[in-house]
């Protein structure tokens, strides 16, 4: 029979986060910088590659849209992260919870496909050179672009639009630093067997996570087999170059979502739960502009110029 004094959940409770006495004021200053550099840095990336003219090709349209991904990427978690650091209510919505789990899967959902996007534009562009400019054409490479974030927004949807039918009756306390869909399946007042649905959706969504990452190893395999076949080092490491930084990034971006997601029923300490949850929600924004300004000479050039200009501007002249 039903209990009528079950008492209805209206909000969560994140308890993952130390108080303010004991250290929340430092982890809000080091995670404040890490945010205000996040949005500094791959700003800058996405606003050079729509500035500069050089910049507008398929590889930089790619880098300058994940760019400003990223950006959305951390601001659907970090700032509601900060302030559950010097806050005394540490709690957020149902429909807020809900919005938090969808904006942030979606972004990353989206990061994920547009990444094997370009893994899938530098094999063109290095297996295929004389065919690439007509093959990556500026309707096709917008295309793949909205298409990415099509999938991106949709496959989260029938998730939580689920989620929200579900009853909340108690306890409300997250053990995470976001809303993540496990943690808020947890505290779902429904048998274990009334989400086989959400189990069977994580199992497609591993396998399309394993699928990227097969189809991005696969297109580097051939791309370093052409490049070792380069004759001149030079031509070598310049073809290295332009791949080095999407490497990097992939691998920080799912090397991420690999801890958090592909552990199934593997059970960790808190401290490691929290530990890959930041990780993942920070790691990939944070090292993108690093890797996209220090390593691309053409991106770190155009900072360089836009940024002079603005110093020559603001400095008065005697």
């Amino acid at each position: 029979m039903e209990n009528k004094n079950q008492t209805v959940v209206i909000e969560f409770l994140f308890t993952a986060f130390p108080h303010f006495k004991e250290g929340g004021f430092l982890f809000f200053i080091l995670l404040l910088f890490i945010y205000l550099f996040i949005i500094i840095g791959n700003f800058m990336v996405f606003a050079v590659v729509i500035l500069d003219s050089r910049l507008h090709t398929p590889m930089y349209f790619f880098i300058g849209v994940l760019a400003f991904l990223e950006i959305w990427y951390t601001t659907t978690t970090i700032p509601k992260m900060l302030t559950n650091l010097i806050s005394e209510q540490k709690t957020i919505s149902i429909a807020g919870c809900l919005l938090q789990m969808y904006f942030f899967h979606s972004t990353g959902i989206t990061e994920a496909y547009l990444l094997t996007t370009m893994a899938v534009d530098r094999y063109l562009a290095i297996c295929y050179p004389l065919r690439y400019s007509t093959i990556m054409t500026s309707q096709l490479y917008i295309l793949l672009t909205l298409g990415c974030c099509f999938l991106g927004f949709f496959t989260p949807l029938p998730k939580i639009a689920w989620i929200s039918t579900l009853p909340f009756c108690g306890p409300n306390q997250i053990n995470n630093i976001f809303c993540d869909f496990d943690p808020i399946l947890n505290l779902a007042c429904v048998d274990r067997g009334s989400i086989v649905f959400i189990k069977v959706m994580d199992i497609v969504h591993a396998m399309d996570i394993i699928l990227a990452i097969t189809l991005v190893t696969l297109a580097y395999i051939q791309i370093i087999g052409v490049i070792l076949k380069i004759q001149s080092s030079e031509g070598r490491h310049k073809a290295f170059s332009t791949c080095a930084s999407h490497l990097a990034i992939f691998l920080i971006f799912f090397g991420s979502v690999a801890l958090m997601y592909l552990r199934f029923n593997a059970k960790y300490s808190f401290f490691w739960d929290t530990t890959f949850s930041l990780m993942y929600a920070v790691l990939s924004p944070f090292f993108n502009p690093i890797i996209y300004s220090l390593r691309n000479k053409e991106i770190k050039k155009a900072i360089q110029k836009y940024m002079c200009q603005r110093l020559s501007h603001a400095m008065p002249f005697s």
